[in-house]
């Protein structure tokens, strides 16, 4: 793949939920690699390239505000967290510098990486939308189709429409559902045997491995 010019962008951390379906309480605190899971993706997304990360808290702020890793971030609280992903969505967005392009990623995904980080900043086109996607493996079939997730990549002139359209739970999904042409797809799937393809959310207790 082409690789155009590293943008000056903004990593925004989406990790304001209570992580009612995994019952231990809001998965930005949880215990990962000796700190908080939300300290560690936080720094993965500046070791991968972006120049600040906004991280946007809600259920229990002020404990994960605490943590020390955060402290070289930017923090901000969503008071309305409890109406969906939506209004952390729009918050980070517009807490982000204006000019920068914003690359969106979610507190639940332990298998994120620098390198993957790296290679979408890398792999981004002006005035469009690129988009971590993973092959997930099976036993007997092998690699399965490409599919969309996170990291996700807004150019900084689709910011505002992206915003617009974010409400409930749903961020970015509507927008990009109402303007597939301008994403495009980078493969970020981890090598076999890693245990994961670097894109799954940790949702129940039989992910919690992925911790260790």
């Amino acid at each position: 793949m082409e690789e155009f010019p590293v943008p000056a962008t903004t990593a925004v951390l989406l990790a304001a939920g209570a992580g009612t379906r995994l019952g231990r309480g809001p998965k930005a605190l949880l215990p990962f690699r000796g700190r908080t899971l939300v300290e560690v993706l936080a720094d993965i997304l500046l070791d991968g390239g972006c120049r600040e990360v906004v991280v946007v808290l809600g259920a229990a702020a002020e404990w994960a505000r605490k943590a020390p890793g955060l402290q070289r971030h930017t923090v901000v609280e969503n008071h309305e967290w409890q109406t969906g992903m939506g209004s952390s969505f729009k918050l980070g967005l517009n807490t982000a510098r204006p000019q920068d392009h914003v690359l969106v990623a979610l507190v639940d995904q332990p298998g994120l990486t620098a390198e993957t980080v790296g290679r979408l900043l890398k792999a981004h086109r002006p005035g469009r939308v690129t988009a971590a996607a993973y092959r997930h493996y099976s036993d007997c079939e092998g690699p399965r189709e490409l599919r969309r997730g996170h990291p996700l990549l807004l150019d900084a002139t689709l910011r505002a429409e992206a915003a617009a359209s974010a409400i409930g739970d749903a961020g970015a999904r509507l927008f990009l559902q109402a303007r597939p042409e301008l994403i495009d797809l980078v493969d970020c799937t981890l090598p076999p045997g890693s245990g994961q393809s670097g894109g799954e959310d940790l949702d129940t207790p039989d992910q919690l491995h992925w911790l260790d």
